[in-house]
């Protein structure tokens, strides 16, 4: 592929393009101890304080790092050996990301010359200077601690794919193939101890919450309460394997370098034990308040025995009181369907279904359940809803299988048993608040260039099961979005719940998606489309029509949207074209949607495409 220039120049070094200053950075706890502090970091002179302390406590590599003096030389210990610690510049951590990046992308054929695979580098160490954009936590964390620093370790059980034939093999080590997937999607059959099942996925869990990444799964496979079981009894229900899996990713927050554990449980809403699992989270909360108000009433004595035990019991989420509680370490949703929601405005009985045969357990007035789900999340904001049917209908590949659950904060949603590495744009570079121009050919081109980059990362990445690596590699999906549009649209003037903010957002966000897959459809003409795009072809394609027809601004009464129960709200081109919105170029905006979602239908339908899906929109989090 052809790479072009746009922020840097050739021969000319792009650490210079900022200057370089040496930081303290410190962090601490409520109660002022320190949980990391490091001297002399280099940092962009340019970089706040937060983004210089968000840099090098959470994404330096604090170990393994072969170590320089002043002069530039490896410094030696006594026996001649390389003296190693942490990494302490900001360019290293850039660097090894970048350079891994390109060294995989040249390695399989990505960029036509050398001198393409120089300009990703240099744009792309660019924007992340300039904090243009930045990828997810897990590609900090792990990308390129090989390829630089030559750092390996005992294998964790990480599966690979071969990049040509999708071939799965355990991965050797823990870092030549790195994990910089953020977000993953595990099936959960109903089996106790075999591979699929109930406790396989909770080391499945482990081995992404070690390396920083997040993970979601739809329990409704799994039998309810008082259901048989083949060996006779009845099973203990849902919720008794749920605590379980709570208390394993309550134990895996690696504080200082990572994140805690990310996690998504999923239930249908015709699920047996969907009332217990929606109340979940109210009655530990419950339990949390027994205990603080509780402690406030103990004898003399033993409150004297507390404060001798250093037993606090209050209402702060990190104390010992919502860790003796459970559901306190996953977001919980219900999977609402179309019928459910009809059954609802009807007042009609709502059956809940056996797993084992199929047949009722009870019948439940439809809108009693809805009323508990909204009260529940009213009193502890869990449990969130996931529209089953409207995910299902914009469902790019559904000849391969249905849209079941998502990662842990929704914004990922496809197959089970796939994964999503993620990047952000940060709209607040694109947006010049003096001439209250947005810079759409530069927001174009870094959409080309992170889509790439995501890109490579599927074809290097270590993945925690079989399935997952075989998955990811069949399907390829990527998570490129933007971070800051409410302070863009302030700086703009507009308000964000107004129409004007909507319709900007909307013509952001289709640039956004179309670009991405019209870029992915280039990449399908010369590398060939991902290996499920064949069967889902025709419902790929449908689906980009749609997207077309929303950018260009097809009224939702409208019949020529296709197979969707709801259709969409389409982008208000009447705001664009009547000077309603604060943002001088707003039309060039507008026009650039509706363009990217026309070549991507145009090129995908000569080529495929090489990803079926490709953006999403992230709590962007520490990156933001």
């Amino acid at each position: 592929m052809k790479i072009q220039r746009r922020f840097t120049t050739a021969g000319e070094s792009v650490w210079n393009t900022v200057d370089w200053t040496s930081r303290s950075t410190k962090i601490t706890n409520a109660d002022g101890s320190i949980v990391f502090e490091m001297n002399n970091a280099e940092i962009p002179a340019d970089w706040s304080q937060l983004s210089a302390d968000i840099m090098v406590s959470k994404y330096f590599r604090k170990a393994g790092v072969p170590q320089t003096q002043e002069n530039g030389t490896p410094e030696l210990n006594e026996d001649g050996q390389a003296v190693t610690g942490p990494e302490s510049s900001a360019k290293q951590v850039i660097h090894r990301l970048v350079g891994c990046w390109r060294s995989w992308g040249e390695s399989h054929g990505y960029f036509d010359t050398p001198e393409d695979a120089e300009s990703f580098y240099d744009e792309l160490c660019w924007m992340m200077l300039h904090q243009v954009s930045a990828p997810n936590s897990p590609q900090w964390f792990n990308t390129g601690l090989n390829w630089a620093y030559g750092i390996s370790g005992p294998a964790q059980g990480h599966f690979v794919a071969d990049p040509e034939t999708g071939d799965v093999s355990l991965a050797d080590d823990a870092y030549s193939h790195p994990q910089p997937h953020a977000c993953f999607i595990q099936s959960v059959s109903d089996d106790l101890v075999n591979a699929g099942g109930i406790m396989d996925l909770w080391t499945r869990e482990a081995r992404l919450f070690k390396y920083g990444s997040g993970t979601g799964s739809n329990f409704s496979q799994v039998r309810g309460g008082e259901e048989p079981l083949s060996g006779g009894g009845k099973s203990s229900g849902l919720m008794s394997f749920l605590k379980i899996g709570d208390r394993a990713a309550g134990a895996i927050k690696s504080g200082g370098t990572t994140r805690r554990a990310a996690k998504m449980v999923c239930l249908d809403v015709d699920h047996p034990d969907i009332e217990e699992f929606v109340s979940w989270k109210v009655r530990e909360e419950l339990k949390v308040a027994a205990l603080v108000e509780g402690m406030k009433h103990l004898s003399p004595a033993q409150q004297q025995q507390a404060k001798d035990l250093d037993l606090v019991l209050d209402y702060d989420f990190n104390g010992e009181a919502y860790q003796t509680v459970a559901g306190q370490n996953s977001n919980n949703s219900v999977r609402l369907s179309h019928d459910f929601l009809e059954s609802v405005g009807r007042e009609e009985q709502w059956d809940l279904i056996r797993r084992t045969d199929g047949e009722v357990a009870k019948s439940i007035p439809a809108s009693g359940l809805w009323n508990t789900i909204c009260d529940a999340a009213w009193h502890c904001a869990d449990p969130g809803v996931q529209f089953d049917t409207s995910i299902n209908d914009w469902h790019t590949c559904p000849k391969s299988g249905r849209i079941n659950a998502s990662n842990p904060c929704s914004e990922y949603m496809f197959l089970d048993d796939t994964a999503c590495n993620l990047a952000s744009l940060n709209l607040l570079k694109f947006y010049n608040s003096d001439t209250r121009m947005f810079d759409v050919d530069s927001f174009e081109h870094a959409i080309r260039l992170w889509t790439i980059v995501l890109e490579i990362s599927v074809l290097m990445a270590a993945f925690p099961s079989e399935a997952i690596a075989h998955q990811s590699w069949k399907f390829r999906t990527l998570g490129l979005g933007f971070a800051n549009l409410g302070a863009m649209l302030m700086q703009a003037g507009i308000a964000y719940d107004s129409d004007a903010g909507r319709a900007v957002c909307g013509a952001i966000t289709a640039t956004l998606t179309g670009r991405s897959y019209a870029v992915s459809a280039e990449m399908a003409g010369e590398l060939g489309p991902f290996d499920g795009f064949a069967e889902n072809a025709e419902d790929m394609l449908r689906i980009i029509r749609n997207h077309s027809r929303a950018a260009n601004g097809i009224a939702r009464d409208s019949s020529e949207y296709e197979k969707l129960r709801l259709a969409p709200v389409p982008i208000n081109h009447a705001l664009f074209l009547d000077d309603s919105i604060n943002i001088n170029n707003a039309g060039d905006l507008l026009g650039r949607a509706v363009q990217a979602w026309d070549e991507a239908l145009d090129l995908g339908g000569r080529h495929g495409f090489r990803n079926p899906q490709l953006t999403v929109i992230p709590p962007t989090a520490t990156i933001s």
